[in-house]
């Protein structure tokens, strides 16, 4: 069983709704992108995923634009992304994604990154701008790696294309709330429970709803339909607030204790070695 699934199952066995909580590699650095993916295992994060920063993020806000650039500018690339992954593979418990864009993927080679991502210790891969027509090659190839190819469900897909990212996906199924582009957002899109029982009604795959959650409510609201809550823009905003503070892994863990409905933390607790 490989660790996403382990996980979901526990979540699902305990009926205790999960967490994936996204932020960019190397925003603002590599070395501080590693304590802010260690606070947020840390604070109880049941999934991490780690984004690849990428040129023309199509897919997000600005926020997450940003992080982006920042990381660029820092010097972050794909395999710096997965040398990151290890490091924080070497202390964290949760489960690591790592969310990234194709085109660095082909870049590399997809053999040679499903190759380093296992090495590494990732557990599944988001390509969000695989085309679900293109993804049985990659999907194949992460599998011959142990990794599990993660695929989107958006709002405007029909039955049999759920079923057919559900036959080709592993781990866990990414619910998109909502069209358009990752943000914090005031309230649920009024679609998203129709779309994960629609989910649902094709795969017993977890789902994992995303797009827009940024309050505690939005989490709660989630967890009663999906097995966990997609948090990035809301985690990647308090990076940006944060990024030249020395407190930043504290502000961070914080951040992700109160969308989680915990008291305010008193600090990071010890990172387990």
């Amino acid at each position: 069983m490989s660790r996403l699934d382990s996980t979901f199952s526990t979540l699902r066995a305990a009926r205790q709704p999960g967490l994936v909580a996204f932020a960019t590699a190397g925003d603002p650095d590599l070395p501080r992108s590693e304590a802010v993916f260690l606070a947020l295992d840390a604070a109880g994060a049941s999934v991490l995923e780690i984004g690849v920063p990428f040129s023309d993020p199509l897919a997000d806000g600005p926020v997450i634009q940003r992080a982006s650039n920042r990381a660029l500018r820092g010097g972050t690339t794909l395999l710096r992304a997965i040398g990151l992954a290890a490091r924080v593979r070497r202390q964290a418990r949760a489960p690591i994604v790592l969310f990234t864009y194709l085109n660095p993927v082909l870049r590399l080679g997809v053999e040679r990154f499903a190759g380093e991502a296992a090495q590494a210790g990732v557990d599944g891969v988001l390509v969000v701008d695989l085309p679900l027509e293109e993804a049985g090659p990659f999907r194949d190839a992460a599998a011959g790696s142990g990794l599990d190819t993660i695929l989107l469900v958006a709002p405007t897909s029909g039955p049999e294309r759920i079923r057919r990212a559900a036959a080709l996906g592993g781990g866990f199924l990414y619910a998109v709330s909502r069209l358009g582009v990752t943000g914090a957002r005031e309230r649920l899109s009024d679609g998203a429970r129709a779309l994960v029982t629609r989910i649902r009604a094709e795969t017993s795959l977890p789902i994992a709803l995303g797009f827009g959650i940024s309050q505690p409510e939005h989490v709660r609201e989630a967890a009663r339909w999906s097995d966990a809550a997609v948090v990035g823009s809301a985690i990647v905003q308090t990076v940006e607030e944060h990024g030249s503070d020395p407190r930043l892994a504290e502000a961070v863990y914080d951040r992700l204790t109160w969308l989680l409905g915990a008291a305010s933390s008193t600090g990071v607790p010890p990172v387990r070695s």
